[in-house]
């Protein structure tokens, strides 16, 4: 097999991966095994688009928050505050009680 550098690293939520995969489709007319898989996957789990979620939690100006966490946010949208802990837990990550209400009430304003 061969060795494969890694020139970036991007964290995607599930809806910039699915428009991605429809990119893919789009020019190959069909993805690999594992792509089909993904793309079922994502399917199956992805929860509405997520668009205007990413927009507005980067308006909220947490700057602790880095894309890899608000990717996961919008991909598991917590409906309350213990939830959204729960997802940043194993993160090295602290926000004010303050922070996770705001982060809350923008998924559900959307």
């Amino acid at each position: 097999m061969a060795n494969l550098d890694v020139i970036n690293e991007t964290p995607l939520s599930m809806q910039e991966l699915k428009d991605k995969l429809d990119d893919i489709k789009k020019r190959d007319k069909d993805l690999n095994p594992r792509g089909i898989k993904t793309y079922d996957y994502i399917n199956k789990f992805l929860k509405k688009d997520t668009k205007k979620n990413k927009e507005k939690l980067g308006e909220l100006g947490i700057l602790r928050l880095k894309d890899k966490h608000i990717n996961k946010i919008i991909d598991l949208l917590p409906k309350d505050v213990d939830e959204l802990k729960s997802i940043l837990q194993g993160e090295n990550l602290t926000l004010k009680t303050e922070d996770l209400s705001k982060i809350i009430e923008a998924i559900k304003n959307v």
